[in-house]
């Protein structure tokens, strides 16, 4: 009852302030292509006020807050570079008293948008996803996992990324200390979903989802009709509500709805034009096998330095982690089987209507008629416009690759400490089940993340000849190309012995690693995914090394003889037909 009457007088304050807040004065007005939010909705005494300016026309190069009085301050912001949307955020001190302020935004210094704000003021936007609130969505999500590009950047889930308010803008933004304690588990499918669905929270929007089979070998999943829901369009919703929704929402989704038909239209996700204008921060891209990742941030290519396209993803050990685009984590495939690709959440219309595929913005099939290479090649160029460096290039793809192997360490290390507490083995599903399943294996297994792995260690390995077979995007001819091929060849081989990854051993003790001993071991990786295991067979340890002696765990000789069977879809890097 105490809850009750408390958030029945939250909404009370909401409605009275709605009804209350006089109409912004003419000069002061939202721009058409820029935005200004703030955080919290309702401005209260003693509260600081998050302010977060976006843009799709142009970087804000100011944010400024003008006093009732007329004064003009410039506030100390953090800007976007290198959008699109571009967005900046400051902080500003709790209002000192009950006149009208001011936030503006200006764009090389024109006025780019106004939003007026005073104790008492709800800043609740129109429920609607519209072109404001999608470039919204993009900045939060970029603003998010926003860190230097040489940072290796994870989290063990989503919890600790929502609970930070200097990560997450819209941290406390309804006023009920709503993130203090939220639950925020997603797994790889479930990670695009739960993103969308709590920023539908925080700004009273409907977001909608799917019931979707895996489709077949033949046939990409198809799914049933959407469902719609506007739990928090109303009023802001408690925490208690947003649970609710989350847990009906991860329990129906699962890796078939990213991997839908292009052309079909009844899916959670839409194909986009592969444009650097498109690919928004929030687009997500689903892989023909199951994996999602979501975009989240754009660095510009430099002199010195290659351009970037960083994305974040869930584990089924829920952890999170930030990974560049490259052909070893975002794989590429036409098969008959599914829809891969970069898509964009369907959004709904004001009468909470999905637009159909002619109504979509930026709808396009054309990844559909891509080959492998020619994805690769465009997504290179629109990366790096001025072309690809070998040296940089190659550099990149190799750290690409230790980062790829810090995530497996993590992984591994997780499921060591499993074993820390349980004594039994995890059962092993039959078949290609071992990359669909859930449960323990799904949890501490690594089959789809070692069959990345496989594919990444091909790459690298791969890459002078790549030099050859495509010296345009490095801008050389035939001639030249072989010289730099060969040039990179001694690079790889010199760097691969400097470049180290470190795993914690079954007697606790840290066992170093350089890329050419796990290169080396390329082979042991083909088994290596059961967390039956110890650390030291998952890491390719050699039977009678010292590395090995301190191995205590074994997998079931059944599952060993089981493993040997399917040997054969790790070596070739193919994925069996569901």
């Amino acid at each position: 009852m105490k809850f009750f009457l408390y958030f029945l007088s939250l909404i009370a304050v909401f409605l009275g302030a709605w009804l209350s807040q006089p109409a912004f004065a003419a000069d002061c007005l939202q721009g058409e292509a820029t935005h200004i939010w703030l955080v919290p909705q309702m401005i209260k005494p003693g509260v600081p006020v998050r302010v977060m300016a976006v843009s799709t026309t142009g970087p804000i190069t100011e944010i400024s807050l003008i006093d009732p009085q007329g004064t003009s301050t410039p506030l100390t912001a953090t800007l976007s570079s290198d959008g699109i949307p571009w967005w900046s955020a400051a902080t500003i001190d709790p209002l000192p008293g009950n006149g009208h302020y001011r936030v503006e935004a200006r764009i090389n210094g024109d006025a780019a948008a106004c939003q007026e704000m005073y104790l008492g003021a709800a800043s609740r936007e129109k429920a609607v996803w519209d072109e404001a609130h999608e470039a919204f969505f993009a900045a939060w999500i970029e603003h998010l996992f926003d860190a230097p590009a040489d940072q290796d950047l994870s989290f063990p889930s989503l919890e600790p990324v929502l609970r930070d308010p200097e990560r997450n803008f819209l941290h406390n933004s309804l006023g009920m200390q709503e993130d203090k304690n939220l639950a925020a588990t997603p797994d790889c499918a479930d990670f695009p979903y739960f993103l969308r669905s709590y920023f539908a929270w925080k700004n009273g929007l409907p977001f909608s989802y799917r019931f979707c089979n895996r489709g077949s070998a033949t046939k990409p999943p198809t799914c049933e009709a959407a469902i719609i829901n506007t739990d928090f369009v109303r009023w802001p919703a408690p925490v208690q509500v947003f649970r609710a929704a989350s847990i009906r929402l991860m329990d129906a989704v699962q890796s078939g709805n990213g991997r839908t038909g292009l052309a079909s239209q009844e899916t959670d996700f839409y194909p986009v034009p592969l444009q650097r204008e498109v690919l928004w921060p929030g687009t997500i891209y689903a892989d023909p096998y199951g994996h999602v990742l979501v975009l989240a941030k754009w660095v510009d290519q430099e002199a010195d330095a290659p351009g970037i396209l960083f994305a974040v993803d869930a584990q089924p050990d829920n952890s999170i982690a930030r990974k560049r685009f490259w052909e070893g984590t975002f794989l590429f495939a036409r098969m008959a089987g599914a829809g891969p690709g970069f898509k964009a959440f369907r959004p709904l219309a004001g009468n909470n209507r999905l637009l159909t595929n002619s109504e979509l913005p930026n709808y396009s099939l054309e990844q559909a008629e891509l080959t492998p290479d020619a994805f690769y090649a465009q997504m290179d160029g629109l990366i790096n416009p001025e072309g690809l460096d070998a040296k940089q290039a190659y550099e990149a793809t190799l750290t690409a690759l230790v980062e790829q192997l810090s995530t497996r360490v993590k992984s591994v290390d997780n499921g060591e400490a499993y074993f820390r507490k349980n004594s039994s083995p995890i059962a092993m599903p039959p078949g290609a089940a071992i990359f669909e399943t859930v449960g323990p294996w799904e949890d501490y297994s690594t089959p789809s993340r070692d069959m990345r792995l496989l594919i990444a260690i091909k790459v690298l390995v791969d890459f002078p000849q790549k030099i050859q077979n495509y010296p345009e995007l490095f801008h050389l001819g035939a001639e030249e190309a072989q010289r730099v091929s060969k040039e990179i060849e001694q690079l790889h081989a010199r760097l691969i012995t400097e470049r180290t990854i470190r795993y914690t051993r079954s007697n606790g003790q840290v066992q170093e690693l350089t890329i050419a001993e796990v290169l080396a071991r390329r082979s042991a990786f083909e088994m290596g995914y059961n967390p039956n295991d110890c650390a030291e067979i998952r890491w390719g340890a050699a039977p009678g090394s010292g590395e090995y002696a301190s191995c205590r765990r074994h997998a079931p000789a059944a599952q060993i003889r089981q493993m040997e069977m399917v040997r054969g879809w790790f070596r070739e890097a193919r994925r069996p037909p569901r």
